[in-house]
């Protein structure tokens, strides 16, 4: 049996429930996670996605994604899905949500309400092959410039979210920081 994503409405409201094929088909805004892991120097793993992936295959990515299950919450959604792609666990936080729209050349069109979180990891990942070809990790400055010279070699959603990650990411620092400032 296929599985179900969660239909949302702009305010990301569930108001249904439709086969995950069928939904990318029709183009029917969906509930989604997205999920950056950084290691202790701040550098991002990324994963390239498998060749054979429905759409966007083979393409650099964040380090993983998925949709929710009717009854599925985002952070169990995001805990599976790493774990199902890249091999590995670590604590996650709620970052920002975001929607977009990205027609493919298949026919298939990615609208969602994506749901990002950030985690922190420094191990070496075992990614599953059948989600991910391979990965890398790589400085966010240097992820910014490449993506802007070969924006054909990244997935859509992270060429629309990567500046408000870099900001986000920028500012649970700062914020870290001062906390560590206090406590002296």
């Amino acid at each position: 049996m296929e599985d179900q994503v969660i239909l949302v409405d702009e305010s990301d409201n569930e108001i249904g429930a439709e086969g995950k094929m069928a939904a990318h088909r029709s183009g029917k805004l969906h509930r989604a996670v997205s999920v950056f892991v950084f290691d202790s120097s701040n550098r991002l793993m990324l994963q390239r996605r498998a060749t054979t992936k429905y759409h966007s295959s083979g393409l650099w990515s964040n380090t993983c994604c998925g949709h929710p299950r009717p009854g599925e919450g985002n952070i169990s959604v995001a805990n599976r899905r790493l774990r199902e792609e890249m091999g590995i666990e670590c604590e996650l936080s709620k970052a920002f949500c975001f929607v977009y729209r990205a027609p493919f050349e298949n026919g298939l069109v990615e609208y969602e309400y994506d749901h990002v979180f950030f985690g922190q990891y420094d191990g070496i990942p075992v990614p599953n092959r059948d989600e991910a070809d391979d990965w890398q990790w790589v400085d966010m400055a240097k992820l910014s410039v490449d993506m802007k010279q070969n924006p054909g070699a990244y997935s859509s959603w992270l060429a629309v979210c990567l500046d408000r990650v870099s900001v986000c990411r920028s500012g649970l620092e700062m914020m870290n920081s001062m906390k560590m400032v206090a406590k002296t």
